[in-house]
Parts: structure tokens; C-alpha cells; sequence
């Protein structure tokens, strides 16, 4: 065994884990194509700058989770966290918005932060993440979380529910800032450290605190709706209705805000599960000023973003079907080393017809060649000898009853075709 174990925080998605997040993988796909979205694939590593100005430096994501490294020339990068600001400036850096508006794009992949792991968290974690950009409509917000929503349902997720907030715009939200924090301001000592350090950089982030002690003291904080100016307050009011119009399920949730700073307007996060033990799938929002924080123009968008690792994991608890996992088709069996080039021949006959089919590569017995072709899952065993070789035929045995025929070696092909 290895001395070099992967690093903490990391793991390796193994083959009996992988079919399944391939099932995720096509299930999304679909979703996307049904709703007009396409598919692009973004850099693993950016410059630093675009997250410490698109996420927000007083966010925990740049403040303590990125990885920073420079690269031989003294630039500063960092593997991506999240994909919503990668997803900006490529829309930005190659015009699409000379493209029909909104530009609907989604992606896969692997994003890291510095946080402790635990059961679904890792330090390196795959996103599956939608965006639209280039409208400020508020039937795009519904239509966001009714993507969401039905990417859950064709993966067989159950008791949906949307928790939806508005947490304003530049225009309304200093008004909820001074309010939260003359609320705050006789309770800061019994804050936690990191919420009395929020406080006069970022108090909105004080709402998202998990410590059980900040929640009992916000309780009654003021909400980001009692805030909001006509504008915000009027698009909230359409979101609301076209979610009632769709049939979603929804609640308002005042303490919702969401763990980044680009967020205007929407915020909103899917449940999944039995009632009191759901699990958070997805979260998203708005995000109008994303843009012209990394220098860009005034560009709206919405989008959302769902953890590979927690899908797949909540779909586990639940019992979902991820279909059935790849197995082998027929596995070639050749009875000596004179049968060989002829098991060959016929495992790539098998294999250009669209089957799969494998061998033995371990020059073990042939009774050890048996016992994997029935640890391999096959249909059948495709069994050459002297005598088959001989007679122009293959001893085809079905592995399940164990029953064998003879199978004209010219026919074979074509006679698998009618029994897998």
C-alpha cells in the first residue's frame, strides 16, 4: 500500500459511487436542454481578484476558505470556490451579450474551499450550477427555482419545498443595515466573535450565523422585506405570484440571506425530505450587480447552484432510483492459450456492435476464468476452444440459468443482439 493517501478534506469518487453521479449528470443534462440552457465548461483556477471582488472580501468564502497560490510569473489565483462569478466573466469576456438575451448556461465541476469536512462537505466538491444572465424579469427568478425543482423531481427527490427572501438592492438595503444594527447594537457582546466582527462590515451575514445563541438573539431582528423599496418590494411580489401560479410549494424565510455578497433581490434555497429532517439541495438568487463588481457593465442575472455530494447522499437516504448500474454484457472466455487470438477477435466484434464485453487478462486457470466472468455480472459467457475453433461455432453459456447452445461463430453478433 501507498504511503501517499489523498489529502484531508479530498476523496476519490470510486467506480461503485461514479455510475451514480453519472445518473445525476444525465438527468441534469435533460433538465437544462428542456429549459433552453447550455452547457459550457469553465477554468478550474481564476484570477484571485475576480472572487475577492465578485464574492465579497468580507465574506467567510474569501476571508478564510480559498485556495491563493501564485503562479511562477507572481500572479495571484485561486482554484475556484463557486461558479456563479466564473459564469460573469465568461458571459462578459465573450460578448454574449450580443447573443439573444438572456444567455441560459449551466456547468459541472469541481470547486474547493478550506473548510472542515464532514458527511457531504468536502474540501474539494463538485457543483452543478445554472445561470441566467442578461434579464432582470422576475418570471426568470420563477423560472429558476421551477428548473431547480424539476431537476429534483425527475431525480426522484421528495417533499420539495422553496424557501424564498428578499434581501433588496443598493437602494434598500443600507436602510435594513441600519436598522439591523441599531437592533444589534445592545446584544453585540453576546454575539459570537465572528458576528461582532461582522457587524459593522457585513451584518446581514449575522442572520446566517448557525451559532444557536446569535439565532436566539435575531429572532426578532428586522427583515430584509420590512426594508425593501418599491422596486425590490414589486419584483418580490412577482416571484411570489409566479411561484403560487406554478404550484411550488414556498415559504418566506426573514433569515435567509444566503453566504455571498452578490446577491440582490431573490435569494432562495430547495428542501428535500421528511418534515423536520430536511436537507438543503440547492441554493440561488438573484444577483444584479455581479457584473459591474468585477468591471463589467450593469448586468443582471439569477441563477443556483446544487453539491454533487449532497444530491447523491440525500437521494441515498431517500431510496432513489439512479437506474441501473453498468455491467458487463458477455465476457469472452477462451478455454487455452491456443483459443486466445480467437477470443480476441470476437470480444471486438462484440464491442463494435455496441455491446460490452470484457476477458480475462491474468493468465489464471480456466476455472478462475469462469469464476470472474460470474463475478463480472455478464449475461453470458462466450466459451472458444479447440472444439469451437474446430467447428466454426462458440459455446454461448447463459451465466443466470447456466444453461449453454451452440452459436455459429458468424452469427454470433447478430444472435446477442436478440437475447441482451
Amino acid at each position: 500500500m501507498s504511503s501517499i493517501k489523498a489529502p484531508r478534506g479530498v476523496r476519490d469518487i470510486l467506480p461503485g459511487e461514479s455510475w451514480k453521479w453519472e445518473h445525476v449528470f444525465s438527468v441534469t443534462r435533460k433538465v437544462a436542454g428542456d429549459f433552453g440552457y447550455r452547457e459550457v465548461h469553465l477554468p478550474v483556477f481564476e484570477h484571485t481578484e475576480l472572487f475577492s471582488r465578485g464574492v465579497g472580501e468580507t465574506t467567510d468564502v474569501v476571508e478564510k476558505e480559498m485556495y491563493t497560490f501564485e503562479d511562477r510569473s507572481g500572479r495571484s489565483l485561486t482554484l475556484r470556490p463557486e461558479l456563479s462569478a466564473s459564469m460573469v466573466r465568461s458571459y462578459l469576456e465573450n460578448r454574449m451579450d450580443k447573443q439573444h438575451q438572456p444567455a441560459k448556461l449551466w456547468s459541472a465541476g469541481p470547486m474547493f474551499r478550506y473548510e472542515r469536512p464532514q458527511k457531504g462537505r468536502y474540501r474539494q466538491f463538485w457543483q452543478i450550477d445554472f445561470e441566467a444572465i442578461g434579464s432582470q424579469d422576475p418570471l426568470l427568478d420563477v423560472e429558476s427555482i421551477e428548473l431547480s425543482l424539476e431537476l429534483f423531481r425527475r431525480l426522484g427527490l421528495s417533499n420539495l419545498e422553496v424557501l424564498v427572501n428578499s434581501v433588496g438592492c443598493p437602494a434598500c438595503r443600507p436602510v435594513h443595515r441600519k436598522a439591523l444594527q441599531d437592533f444589534l447594537k445592545p446584544r453585540l457582546e453576546e454575539l459570537c466573535e465572528s458576528c461582532r466582527g461582522r457587524f459593522d462590515r457585513n451584518p446581514l451575514r449575522i442572520l446566517d450565523c448557525k451559532n444557536p445563541t446569535c439565532q436566539a438573539l435575531t429572532e426578532d431582528a428586522p427583515s430584509t422585506i420590512s426594508c425593501l423599496c418599491d422596486e425590490c418590494a414589486a419584483h418580490f411580489d412577482a416571484v411570489r405570484k409566479g411561484l403560487a401560479m406554478i404550484g411550488a410549494s414556498f415559504e418566506v424565510d426573514n433569515r435567509l440571506v444566503r453566504g455571498l455578497d452578490y446577491y440582490t433581490k431573490t435569494a432562495y434555497e430547495v428542501l428535500s425530505g421528511e418534515l423536520g429532517a430536511q436537507n438543503a439541495v440547492c441554493g440561488g438568487g438573484r444577483y444584479d450587480n455581479l457584473a459591474e463588481s468585477i468591471g463589467g457593465p450593469h448586468t443582471p442575472g439569477m441563477g443556483f447552484a446544487a453539491g454533487v455530494e449532497r444530491i447523491v447522499l440525500t437521494m441515498e437516504e431517500q431510496g432513489c432510483s439512479f437506474g441501473e448500474p453498468p455491467r458487463c454484457d458477455i465476457f469472452v472466455v477462451h478455454a487455452d492459450d491456443s483459443s486466445l487470438d480467437a477470443a480476441v477477435s470476437a470480444l471486438y466484434d462484440i464491442r463494435r456492435a455496441g455491446m460490452a464485453g470484457d476477458m480475462d487478462y491474468t493468465g489464471r486457470t480456466l476455472r478462475a476464468r469462469f469464476k470472474t466472468a460470474g463475478a463480472s455480472g455478464a449475461a453470458f459467457a462466450c466459451v472458444l476452444g479447440p472444439e469451437e475453433i474446430a467447428s466454426g461455432k462458440v459455446t454461448l453459456k447463459d451465466l443466470r440459468s447456466g444453461e449453454q447452445q451452440a452459436v455459429g461463430r458468424a452469427e454470433l453478433v447478430g444472435f446477442l443482439k436478440t437475447v441482451l
